[in-house]
């Protein structure tokens, strides 16, 4: 009979633990480097400095607030990388809410089974994304999750009017809160990808986090264009480390995709490190270069159509 093991164990201990929360580590990096550039999103033409970041981060955890939502409430973000997907991810943790990363795949049978084990009662979502149009998905199981009570779209009304909601809660109610935290409070649940069955759950708290954050250290850009933030504990914490990291995450144009497909290669792109390059798209077995997709797939500033810019907030 094998000797049991136990069900949790402990990686290296030389470098110590931060014994923060998200808000608070984050904060701390904004009194270092204020002026640092913090975020960058390409598709939408923006820079954040660590000051104007946790401005606008402060602002949507107020609207939080004011929308009814406190610690350990779940908030769900269904969204492409995007910049509105870091202000959601660091005002949820400074208000102690659970943030709960969904598949930007799902289908409505996996996204109403999330919503409903997870009981999410505020989702942040992309109108659409690709050929999804997560609105209109979202309206469809909405009426068999009862406790999902608020949808916000980003970049429509909805959107602006929870960051508007913030002038109702003040910068000491935020503050107050944010101290009551704890650095062991769960933080985020992200679920597997369901290709086996229904998605399983797993939960996050934020010492894990800061221990991803303390052994990070880098300081360069972080250029994503292929890992979903939501996808695995090491994306998702990455988006937290790197404040701690001084790294400025940088949110790339998406391609536009071949109609139909929903995955591709350009031509000529090896599927796995080591293999040999193709000479033909994989897709078609057109000669590579010649494929009609692979010119949108990689001509350079080439944005998907179907996830333009948000439009600007209005004065």
């Amino acid at each position: 009979m094998p000797t049991p093991a136990p069900s949790q164990t402990a990686g290296e201990t030389d470098v110590p633990l931060i014994e923060q929360t998200i808000g608070d580590n984050f904060d701390a990096t904004v009194s270092r480097f204020a002026d640092r550039e913090a975020l960058v999103d390409v598709a939408q033409g923006r820079r954040w400095t660590y000051a104007e970041l946790r401005r606008d981060v402060d602002e949507l955890a107020r609207g939080l607030l004011a929308a009814g939502i406190a610690k350990g409430d779940r908030v769900g973000i269904w969204a492409p990388n995007c910049a509105q997907w870091t202000l959601v991810q660091y005002a949820t943790a400074k208000v102690g809410a659970i943030l709960v990363t969904i598949n930007p795949s799902y289908r409505t049978h996996e996204l109403e089974y999330v919503l409903r084990q997870a009981g999410v009662r505020m989702i942040v979502a992309a109108p659409r994304f690709r050929t999804n149009d997560y609105a209109a998905m979202i309206e469809e199981v909405r009426g068999a999750v009862a406790g999902l009570e608020q949808v916000v779209l980003i970049g429509t009304d909805s959107w602006h009017a929870l960051v508007d909601d913030a002038a109702r809660v003040t910068a000491e109610q935020l503050s107050d809160v944010q101290a009551s935290l704890e650095n062991n409070d769960p933080i985020n649940i992200q679920y597997t990808s369901g290709t086996t069955g229904f998605p399983r759950a797993q939960h996050s708290a934020t010492a894990t986090s800061s221990t991803t954050a303390s052994s990070s250290g880098s300081s360069a850009t972080i250029r994503s264009r292929t890992g979903s933030a939501f996808r695995c504990p090491s994306t998702t914490a990455s988006a937290w480390s790197w404040a701690t990291s001084r790294a400025r995450p940088t949110v790339p144009r998406w391609s536009s995709p071949r109609p139909g497909s929903t995955r591709r290669r350009p031509c000529g792109r090896p599927r796995r490190s080591g293999s040999p390059p193709s000479t033909e798209c994989r897709r078609c077995s057109s000669p590579s270069g010649t494929c009609p997709a692979s010119a949108t797939s990689t001509s350079p500033g080439s944005a998907r159509a179907s996830w333009p810019a948000h439009p600007a907030r209005p004065s």
